[in-house]
C-alpha cells in the first residue's frame, strides 16, 4: 500500500508514516489481508484503538490531528508603526502564527513583501523558512571608500570618466552576464551541495559581477565623516565612495523556489494555510541542503560585489582605501533568551552590537554607515533601506522617467539608467526611517549619490 493508496482511504498525509509501519507490522505478523478493514476500523473509532498492538501508533496520530489547534501568534515589536500600513501586519502576523516561532520583530522600512513583509524578523526554532529568507537570497550592500579626493565630486566635476567605468564595470537585467566571464575563488567552493546549485555553476559564473534588476544599483557618491573613524580607520573628512545593491541573482532565485516548493510539499495537512512561509526542519535532509545552498549564495553574492567593485575601481584608476558591507536577505544561527535560533532578516540589517552596515535611501536621497547598538527586542537587527510606499505598477503610472531624470540632474545627481518604478518619490523618507530607529544604530558617516546607474529596461525585480 502506497500513499495515494492510503489518501483513498482517508488517512490523513501528516498519518502516512505511522499506517505503513503499521502495515510492515501486519506483514511480519501474516495479517497484511487484515490490514486494510483494520486501517478503516482505526478511522472510524481512533481513540478504541489507541492500544491496539500493530495500529496503537496510527490511531494516536489521529487522534493528535483531531486534537490540532493552531498556535497563537507571537508577539513583536514594531519600529516606526506609524508609517506601516495593516496588510504589512497582517502577513506579520501569520508569520508569528507558525508553530515553530519564537521571537520576531518589523523594522520601520516595512512594507509588503512575499510570505514574510520585508523588513520583517522572524526566530525560529529548529526550522528554516526559504521565502523568509527571501527570492534573492544573501541580497547585500558594499561600500568602498576610494583615495580619490572628493573635490572630483565637488568642484565642477567630470562625470564622463565616473560614468565609463560604470557602463563598462558591471551589467543590469534579468539574465544580464559579461562578454568575458570574471574569475572569484567563490567558484572553487563545493557547488554539489545541492543539485539545484549543482545545476547553476555555470549561470552563477556566467552572472559573476553583474548587477540584476529592480532595486540594484551601482553608484559613486560622496561619503561624509563628521568624526574621525576608527571602525573605518579613516580621519573625519569627505571621500568619494563606490556603493552597491545586489544580491546572489539567478541562482538564489532557483534555490529559494525549489526549497520552498519542497518545504510546502513536506508540510502536514493542518499547516496548508501558510503557503509560502512553509518551513524546513534543519535536522532534514531537505533543512540541511538548503541551509548549505543558502550559504553558498551568500558567498557568491559577497563575490558578485568584490568583481563589481574590482572592475568599477580598476576601469576608474582608484584604489579602496575602506569598506563596509552585510546582508539583508539571510538566516543566522544565532543566541537570543538563552537559546539557538534561526534568525531570518527579509529585508532587515544585522545590527549586533559595535557592526557595522549600510542602510540606503534612493538614488537622490542619502545612505547612511551605521553602527548596531545590539537591541534584543529587534533581534540585533536595523532597517535595510528607505522602504517602498508605493507599488512598482502605481509607480509606472505616476511617474516618467526622463522627467524625473531631469529634476535629478538639477539637483546635482546624475542617473546613467533606472526606471519609473526606482525614483526617489516612491519611497519613504530615509531620515524619518533612521530617526524611527535609534536605539538600534548609530550613524557614523553619510553617503550622498551623484552619478547612479540602476536597471533601465523594465525588468522585473528580482527580490
Amino acid at each position: 500500500m502506497n500513499s495515494r493508496q492510503l489518501n483513498k482511504l482517508g488517512v490523513p498525509p501528516e498519518c502516512h508514516q505511522a499506517a505503513l509501519d503499521a502495515i510492515q507490522r501486519a506483514a511480519a505478523a501474516g495479517q497484511r489481508k487484515l490490514v486494510k478493514p483494520r486501517i478503516l476500523a482505526v478511522l472510524q473509532d481512533p481513540a478504541g484503538h489507541r492500544l491496539d498492538p500493530l495500529l496503537g501508533d496510527l490511531a494516536k496520530a489521529l487522534l493528535t490531528v483531531d486534537e490540532y489547534v493552531p498556535a497563537e501568534p507571537i508577539g513583536y515589536r514594531t519600529w516606526g508603526d506609524a508609517g506601516i500600513d495593516g496588510p504589512v501586519h497582517g502577513q506579520m502576523r501569520q508569520a508569528c502564527s507558525l508553530p515553530v516561532a519564537v521571537a520576531a520583530a518589523l523594522m520601520p522600512d516595512a512594507h509588503i513583501g512575499y510570505g514574510l513583509p520585508i523588513g520583517g524578523v522572524l526566530a525560529l526554532r529548529n526550522a528554516v523558512c526559504p521565502f523568509a529568507v527571501g527570492v534573492d537570497i544573501a541580497c547585500r550592500m558594499k561600500l568602498s571608500v576610494l583615495d580619490m579626493p572628493a573635490t572630483r565630486l565637488t568642484e565642477h566635476p567630470k562625470y564622463e570618466r565616473f560614468e565609463q567605468a560604470l557602463e563598462r564595470g558591471t551589467r543590469f537585467g534579468i539574465g544580464c552576464a559579461h562578454e568575458r566571464r570574471q574569475q572569484h575563488a567563490v567558484l572553487d567552493q563545493d557547488w554539489t551541495v545541492s543539485q539545484i546549485t549543482r545545476q547553476h555553476k555555470d549561470k552563477a559564473w556566467s552572472q559573476l559581477g553583474t548587477s540584476g534588476s529592480g532595486n540594484h544599483f551601482v553608484e559613486f557618491g560622496l561619503l561624509t565623516l563628521a568624526e574621525p573613524s576608527a571602525d573605518l580607520g579613516l580621519p573625519a573628512g569627505q571621500y568619494v565612495g563606490l556603493l552597491s545593491h545586489s544580491g546572489s541573482r539567478g541562482v538564489g532565485a532557483a534555490v529559494c523556489s525549489v526549497y520552498s516548493n519542497i518545504a510546502r510539499a513536506q508540510l502536514p495537512a493542518k499547516y496548508a494555510d501558510v503557503g509560502r512561509l512553509a518551513w524546513l526542519d534543519m535536522s532534514s535532509n531537505a533543512g540541511q541542503e538548503y541551509w548549505a545552498a543558502m550559504n553558498l549564495m551568500g558567498d557568491y553574492a559577497a563575490a558578485n560585489h568584490d568583481v563589481i567593485h574590482r572592475l568599477v575601481t580598476k576601469l576608474l584608476g582608484a584604489d579602496v582605501i575602506a569598506g563596509v558591507e552585510n546582508h539583508h536577505n539571510f538566516a543566522w544561527l544565532e543566541e537570543h533568551g538563552g537559546e539557538q535560533l534561526v534568525v531570518h532578516r527579509k529585508g532587515a540589517t544585522p545590527a549586533g552590537l559595535g557592526q557595522l552596515g549600510v542602510i540606503p535611501g534612493s538614488m537622490a536621497n542619502p545612505a547612511f554607515i551605521v553602527r548596531g547598538l545590539g537591541h534584543p527586542e529587534s533581534l540585533n537587527s536595523a532597517a535595510h533601506g528607505a522602504g517602498r510606499r508605493m507599488s512598482r505598477t502605481q509607480a509606472r503610472q505616476k511617474y516618467t522617467w526622463r522627467a524625473v531624470q531631469k529634476q535629478l540632474e538639477q539637483r546635482g545627481v546624475r542617473v546613467i539608467s533606472a526606471g519609473a518604478d526606482e525614483v526617489p518619490g516612491v519611497y519613504k523618507d530615509i531620515e524619518a526611517v533612521m530617526a524611527e530607529q535609534q536605539d538600534l544604530v548609530e550613524s557614523i558617516a553619510r553617503f550622498d549619490p551623484r552619478i547612479v546607474k540602476m536597471c533601465g529596461d523594465g525588468s522585473a525585480a528580482e527580490d
